[in-house]
């Protein structure tokens, strides 16, 4: 079952509380900060991260089991950690980014 962790928005804009990672050339916002869940992307040029990514907001939703959820979709960016209890995967349904997140004390 999916519940709905955050919202995920590009933007070109500098976004105060931004910080870095490298490996993605991207900067983003704590949506654990934002009153509405929000996380502000900013990209930097040659980004390797999808243009669909970059381009289009996402949702994103806590999953008991990536591998799971991930089963039958298409895959847009495979599972990767984001931090010592997280790992995260991009998978594209309805035409948009869904950010799949599988923390490892749930």
């Amino acid at each position: 079952m999916r519940k709905i962790n955050h919202f995920g928005v590009p933007t070109t804009i500098t976004q105060e509380g931004e910080s870095y990672a490298e490996p993605m050339k991207l900067y983003l916002t704590d949506f654990n900060n934002s009153p509405n869940k929000i996380e502000f992307l900013r990209f930097e040029e040659g980004s390797p991260m999808p243009e669909l990514l970059q381009t289009v907001p996402h949702i994103a939703y806590e999953v008991p089991s990536l591998e799971e959820a991930m089963k039958g979709k298409e895959i847009l960016v495979e599972p990767f950690p984001a931090g010592e209890e997280l790992m995260v995967a991009f998978i594209v349904e309805e035409g948009i980014p869904i950010e799949l997140m599988e923390f490892k004390n749930n």
